[in-house]
């Protein structure tokens, strides 16, 4: 009897040793979760014993400490969740956020493992899908809004339309005049011009112009005794005809917050909406798990948001390799979100998770099982010592 409870000893504290071992091996492994060996006795309605078998390995699913890398394709998770992968059909999970864009614009692992989430335009809380960095550039956008707040000077002097009609190219039938760039349909640039034209207390006349080519419209403003703006009338269609194979064009222009005080003429901030076409330069991911390209033309677009799964049991979860794992029955169905929401943490770009392994802990827990199995292979000496003296009894 006493042989194989040391012999269940030795093949316990073998596996434990291995436990320890691995977790030594993979300590600079970015994402891998460190394991231990769980013990349980063995009775049988016996008196005594029976010896020791392992109950369990079970993952320690504690966070690694967040190293810098500056690689903008490397990603950490500060918080719970993980990484959800797809490969030949399968669903992966892991917190290896060591990331690249393949041939194909797929944003995938060192495995070839595909990275899911919401692609632009698909609304959370619906089933992620392999995200893919589009190969084709920005299309060009047409301008069809311009926001700009002023400073109208009150105290210029009021120009009567009917004895001085407008003419752009008389500075002295308007007030003032500032220029922006707009971009038609084919994302040629075009300079406006916006004009001003005090025509009575507390109004004033709007016009463009496109490359010489005056809009028909006229806009007027009005403001209250304050030099606040009260109202802003016809000025969401000023419209143009570039030509050139372009679409007509249709301005808005909002002037909200625009004032008329007592002081010089001043443009405080300006924003136009078009763009010409432009060329992928850089992709990045943001905390809240937006993937953002930017492009030649200077524009920044969101071409997914990047799913994270979490579990109710992550020691339900199976370990497939490769730093992933693979729901089961015990771990339950994963709950999916994106960064940052509920119980999801956000995402830290230019840096990656390490391993949770602690090297000083493990190294005492190898010398703790190195002496357990020397125990155990003391006991069977002894026992085997004993069982030769019972045989040399006469």
């Amino acid at each position: 009897m006493g042989f194989s409870q040391a012999l269940s000893g030795l093949r316990a504290a073998a596996t434990n040793l291995d436990v320890i071992s691995n977790n030594i091996a993979n300590s600079q492994i970015v994402g891998f979760k460190s394991s231990r060996a769980q013990f349980a006795d063995i009775y049988a309605n016996a008196e005594v014993g029976l010896g020791t078998r392992i109950a369990g390995v079970f993952q320690d699913f504690s966070d690694g400490n967040i190293e810098t890398t500056n690689r903008t394709m490397d990603l950490a998770i500060t918080g719970k969740g993980f990484f959800r992968f797809e490969q030949q059909g399968q669903i992966q999970y892991s917190r290896n956020g060591q990331l690249s864009i393949d041939k194909n614009g797929y944003i995938v692992n060192a495995q070839g493992a595909r990275l899911t989430g919401y692609p632009d335009g698909i609304g959370f809380g619906g089933q992620p899908q392999v995200l893919q960095v589009p190969a084709s550039g920005l299309a060009a956008n047409a301008s069809t809004g311009i926001e700009a707040t002023f400073n109208l000077d009150t105290s210029t002097t009021i120009i009567d339309p009917a004895t001085t009609p407008f003419d752009m190219n008389n500075p002295d039938t308007y007030s003032y005049a500032n220029s922006v760039t707009l971009y038609d349909s084919l994302g040629n640039p075009h300079q406006s011009m916006m004009y001003f034209t005090k025509v009575a207390d507390n109004q004033w006349q709007v016009r463009m112009s496109r490359d010489g080519e005056l809009a028909p419209e006229t806009g007027v403003l009005d403001f209250d005794a304050n030099g606040l703006l009260v109202t802003q009338t016809d000025m969401d269609a000023f419209t143009f005809t570039p030509g050139e194979g372009a679409a007509d064009m249709s301005i808005a222009l909002d002037v909200t917050g625009t004032t008329q005080f007592a002081n010089q003429f001043e443009l405080t901030a300006i924003e136009q909406d078009g763009y010409q076409s432009g060329t992928l330069m850089q992709v990045a991911v943001s905390e809240n798990g937006d993937v953002v390209g930017t492009y030649s033309n200077e524009q920044q677009v969101v071409l997914g948001t990047i799913a994270l799964a979490n579990f109710q049991s992550l020691e339900g979860l199976q370990s497939i390799g490769n730093n992933a794992w693979i729901e089961t029955q015990k771990s339950g169905v994963p709950i999916v979100s994106v960064p940052g929401e509920g119980q999801f943490g956000g995402i830290m770009a230019g840096a990656v998770e390490a391993s949770n392994v602690d090297l000083t802990q493990e190294l005492v827990a190898m010398i703790i099982a190195q002496r357990n199995y020397q125990a155990n292979a003391q006991s069977i000496k002894s026992q085997d010592e004993a069982l030769q003296t019972t045989m040399q009894l006469k």
